[in-house]
């Protein structure tokens, strides 16, 4: 038998994917209530995404953005979000293909998912936690042609812990 039928990364990877496409829908139709504001990091050499060209040269490989105050036209459907942010004060529309996500938080109720790309071997992945944390982008000196509240920080501007599912797994 060439291939275990049971695929459960493959099937927890789907699922996972089901909890932020389930959050985004939530927050497209009724917006963000309280304190609650999304990060999400994705792939941008993934088919599929659409970022301006100035954005795809500052981030070759991966980008954050957070979804809170200042975010507009927010759509979610099976295979992708559209979503229209700020840039350098220039309102942009990206299209992030589910596929290309690669970590979903909520800081404001300390919720992360780490995704795992299909197409990459685990030894082969490099997570970036910054999407993980709540950070504070005046406390870490943003200045104007940073993004603005609500709009994608730089990548790698804060760090923290990531654990993979695989610590809590039985062998």
């Amino acid at each position: 038998m060439d291939q275990d039928p049971f695929q459960y990364d493959i099937w927890i990877e789907e699922a996972l994917k089901g909890v932020i496409r389930r959050s985004l829908d939530y927050a497209a139709e009724n917006g963000l209530p309280g304190e609650h504001h999304f990060y999400l990091s994705y792939r941008t050499d993934v088919e599929g995404v659409e970022i301006p060209a100035y954005l795809k040269v500052e981030h070759p490989e991966e980008m954050s953005i957070v979804l809170q105050h200042q975010f507009d036209e927010l759509i979610v459907n099976e295979d992708a979000v559209w979503v229209t942010l700020k840039f350098r004060g220039k309102p942009e529309r990206l299209r992030i293909p589910f596929e290309a996500m690669v970590s979903f938080a909520d800081p404001s109720v300390n919720f992360g998912l780490q995704l795992k790309m299909s197409n990459e071997p685990e030894s082969e992945l490099h997570l970036d936690a910054s999407a993980a944390q709540n950070f504070d982008a005046d406390a870490l000196g943003a200045t104007d042609d940073k993004a603005e509240d609500g709009d994608a920080p730089a990548v790698g501007q804060a760090t923290g812990e990531v654990i993979a599912l695989d610590a809590f797994r039985k062998k």
